[in-house]
């Protein structure tokens, strides 16, 4: 291998004639009395891990903005979190209220069933004689409707 002409070929393609006119990262610099070859060789080689670190760097931006995303994504995953524990409180709360509408209905039902009951039983101990139509008539408040047609012989 020829030295001299490696040389010659990296200079014809390197703009600028001194070692010192290529900008090198921040962290490096050129050592004094070290040969060209060796100069570019370095030079290469940082050059190389110089764009790796970019890269690298690239990545960690990249990672920060799916991380962003992710941050977002989880607000909006509490939000609809919120959102369903709040639906499912309304839920038991609408249960809640037809669980005590329909037991309120049986009590009223059952009310009803032991005041029909007792209506029964009280005109059950009530004796009628052949005219307790005619007697009874005066005393009792004037009905309307059905009952104003049914009579009390009908109601045994």
């Amino acid at each position: 291998m020829n030295l001299v002409q490696l040389e010659a070929d990296i200079t014809s393609i390197r703009s600028g004639s001194s070692i010192t006119s290529i900008n090198l990262p921040d962290y490096v610099e050129h050592t004094a009395g070290v040969s060209r070859v060796g100069a570019l060789s370095a030079e290469a080689v940082v050059r190389d891990y110089e764009s790796a670190a970019k890269e690298i760097e690239a990545m960690g931006t990249e990672l920060i903005d799916a991380a962003r995303k992710c941050e977002a994504l989880t607000a909006q995953v509490h939000d609809a979190i919120a959102f369903m524990r709040e639906t499912a409180a309304g839920y038991r709360e609408e249960g809640r209220k037809i669980f005590q509408r329909i037991e309120e209905c049986a009590l009223f039902t059952e009310d009803v069933r032991k005041t029909c009951e007792q209506v029964k039983r009280r005109m059950a101990g009530v004796s009628f004689g052949p005219s307790s139509d005619e007697e009874l008539a005066p005393q009792d408040p004037e009905l309307t409707g059905i009952a104003a047609k049914v009579t009390m012989s009908e109601i045994r």
